[in-house]
């Protein structure tokens, strides 16, 4: 009885009244709009990096971003529907371990994630909707810059893009019979090689693999 008092004082304190709230009934042909925070945070694993073919002891890993982002969600039926995200976050890459560990932030870039789920929404008709989705990534890097220690020693620095699969759990609360508040977690495959030229051939295989964060409200049209 405690922990159903604690539930409802929270669920009150956000102004999310989910007894006394209409629900937001999905159906055939809506478009589901949400505005997100998220966190981006690479699981990041990476390879060696490798300098004219030779390997050395040193590795590298992906920072986290935080930044807008929106998606679109197309009801099919009550029931399934299918997302678009929309984002783009920043990235800055490091050297870990090794002979190499010092450099720190050695590289900038921009990341550009469009993630596509099949999503399936439960309890359609209630003013609580989870849902779970599994769907595929393309990641386009750009904007990819030398920066920190080795800043401007070349100009030749690229990432490779990325296609991958995504996997998301998720929740709709509704504020009124108009808008709610969502709640979103993903998990998307993304590999990719950054390669390095400025007289040495510079290359490095990561797997970042982002869990992706989000906190926002949406509405239905």
């Amino acid at each position: 009885m405690q922990r159903r008092k604690s539930v409802a004082a929270v669920l009150a304190a956000l102004g999310l009244s989910v007894v006394a709230t209409p629900a937001i009934s999905y159906e055939a042909g809506d478009l589901i709009v949400r505005g997100r925070i998220i966190n981006v945070a690479p699981q990041d694993d990476s390879g060696k990096v490798n300098v004219n073919g030779a390997k050395t002891n040193s590795g590298v890993s992906v920072n986290s971003d935080t930044m807008p982002e929106i998606d679109f969600t197309y009801m099919l039926d009550k029931n399934w529907g299918v997302e678009l995200i929309l984002a783009y976050t920043d990235h800055g890459i490091s050297t870990t371990s090794g002979a190499l560990s010092g450099l720190g932030n050695i590289i900038d870039a921009k990341v550009l994630p469009p993630t596509l789920t099949l999503q399936y929404h439960f309890a359609a008709d209630s003013n609580i909707r989870p849902y779970v989705g599994a769907g595929i990534n393309y990641t386009h890097f750009f904007d990819e810059k030398l920066t920190g220690s080795v800043k401007g020693l070349s100009d030749d620095v690229d990432l490779q893009d990325s296609w991958g699969l995504a996997a998301q759990a998720g929740v709709d609360i509704d504020i009124n019979d108009t808008w709610f508040v969502n709640l979103d977690v993903k998990y998307i495959d993304i590999d990719t090689t950054a390669h390095i030229s400025n007289g040495a051939d510079i290359r490095v295989n990561a797997e970042v693999d982002p869990i992706v964060w989000g906190i926002g409200i949406g509405r239905v049209f």
